[in-house]
């Protein structure tokens, strides 16, 4: 299959003052497109060119690997972002309670664990094997779908993301992330995972738009399959 460079869901200048519209055209139009380009230059006659991007993450290495998995991880952070003011379920929230103590405790650990990835890489909120909320970071282009994690928010801390309105100050940048978090999404997610998990039916998900429903739809035909 062609991969194809998402649509932001947002106008260029719709993250600022806290990310900028010349960010965005560097960031989603040179340094996201070239991913996607390569991408579809790597695969073209190959075992991969009928792959979706989830499996292509899965069952690839090297530079064909690199550049599936940033293009889903891009895919995933701008669906993260949003400029209108959003709140997480209550579902949502309790489980950040139950596991962090309170959102401002998750804020901080999230927060301090992106500003202690070195060099270029991600920081994200996960439910893991158990079930369980996990803060989890990766470096470069790895990404938690190759562990069986299932990503729920995402912060990108490569330089690229930042530099242009923070310079060097990526603790700033990480303060008004917060500022732009999509928690419809990051909800949207956690609660279709509460469902597979409760119903072990067929695909719940099937919205080509969102980057995280190829993922779901696999792991509820496992479990379909599996019982």
């Amino acid at each position: 299959m062609k991969h194809t460079l998402m649509e932001l869901p947002y106008a260029m200048d719709a993250l600022a003052p806290y990310i900028s519209e010349e960010t965005l055209k560097y960031h989603h139009g040179k340094h996201h497109a070239g991913y996607v380009n390569k991408l579809n230059e790597l695969i073209k006659d190959t075992e991969y060119e009928e792959m979706s991007l989830e499996q292509t993450i899965r069952q690839s290495n090297g530079a064909i690997f690199n550049n599936a998995a940033q293009t889903f991880n891009h895919d995933f952070y701008w669906n993260c972002l949003n400029p209108t003011k959003t709140e997480p379920s209550e579902l949502l929230l309790n489980a950040i309670k139950t596991t962090f103590n309170s959102m401002e405790s998750f804020k901080e650990a999230f927060s301090k664990a992106a500003a202690g990835q070195f060099g270029s890489g991600w920081a994200w909120l996960v439910t893991d094997e158990h079930e369980k909320l996990r803060i989890y970071t990766t470096s470069n282009a790895h990404t938690p779908i190759e562990h069986n994690l299932t990503p729920l928010l995402v912060c990108d801390v490569w330089e690229h993301a930042y530099y242009i309105d923070y310079r060097n100050e990526r603790a700033k940048y990480l303060d008004n992330f917060w500022q732009l978090v999509n928690w419809e999404h990051v909800s949207k997610i956690f609660g279709d995972k509460e469902l597979l998990r409760s119903s072990a039916s067929v695909p719940i998900c099937n919205d080509p738009d969102d980057p995280i429903c190829e993922y779901l739809d696999d792991m509820s035909r496992q479990g379909t399959t599996s019982t």
